[in-house]
């Protein structure tokens, strides 16, 4: 998870920003990059500390100490993502963006889990992580973002959960496709206070969680794309972007597909 945030004035261009993303080092990095060189702060939570300061540390050589927060949070647990959200709203104030780029679909080596093999406790993992901490981080951030009159969502969802899902699970499918509604749910209780809600669902990225650009898998799906390759974190950051700006401010309730071509749908 990161967040990116810059002292924001009301009348001005350059607006304070608080981002928040999760896992996906690639995705992240990259988002978190280009919402830097807006000039924002970046904070940023993982589950795994090691991965958390790995990413600090590449931010901080880049932009500078003093614009990353760094901790260690598991989005299983509730309390951990209420004292990180605290502990950012003292350091750097209310959050005016929330980008929800949670992930984690597990595999066997044969694949995903079989739907009658999914046991409760890998079903609930995953919603835990890609849907439930979602809910659990707009909620902390949603009442600050509505006081000030301004704030950007962007959930990260997937072609999983838009399409037929040729490499995905259950679990995964099912967490994706459910932040559609999520966002359309918040769209009419949101808008009215200057706050949009969008998603934006991936296809297939060169991520540590597609694996290999040259595994079957990948090399399958790079078939079926018709752009011919995969997609680069930097593409799914670029559409982010665009969706956190003061110049998507009328798209509302959107789903932006980032996927070659894979999926079109009318």
């Amino acid at each position: 998870m990161l967040v990116q945030a810059t002292n924001r004035l009301r009348q001005a261009s350059a607006r304070r920003r608080s981002k928040h993303l999760f896992n996906r080092a690639k995705a992240v990095l990259a988002t978190s990059r280009l919402l830097l060189e807006r000039g924002c702060r970046v904070a940023l939570f993982g589950q795994k500390l090691v991965n958390v300061e790995s990413a600090a540390q590449a931010l901080c050589q880049d932009f500078g100490s003093e614009r990353v927060f760094a901790r260690a949070v598991d989005l299983g647990e509730p309390a951990q993502i209420t004292s990180f959200f605290r502990e950012l709203d003292d350091c750097w104030g209310r959050a005016d963006i929330l980008v929800c780029n949670a992930g984690i679909s597990p595999k066997g080596l044969n694949g995903p889990t079989p739907l009658q093999e999914i046991t409760l406790q890998e079903w609930n993992t995953v919603l835990s992580v890609n849907l439930t901490g979602t809910m659990l981080c707009c909620q902390a951030v949603l009442p600050g973002m509505s006081a000030q009159g301004f704030g950007r969502v962007v959930l990260v969802g997937s072609i999983a959960g838009r399409a037929l899902p040729r490499i995905a699970g259950t679990a995964y499918v099912t967490s994706k496709a459910a932040l559609a509604g999520f966002a359309r749910s918040l769209v009419p209780r949101y808008a009215a206070v200057g706050i949009t809600v969008n998603v934006v669902a991936p296809g297939r990225i060169a991520t540590e969680m597609a694996g290999p650009r040259d595994s079957a898998v990948n090399r399958a799906a790079v078939a079926r794309i018709p752009a011919g390759r995969m997609g680069e974190p930097e593409e799914v950051a670029a559409a982010i972007g665009f969706l956190t700006s003061d110049t998507a401010a009328f798209i509302n309730g959107a789903i932006i597909d980032v996927n070659g071509g894979e999926y079109a749908p009318l």
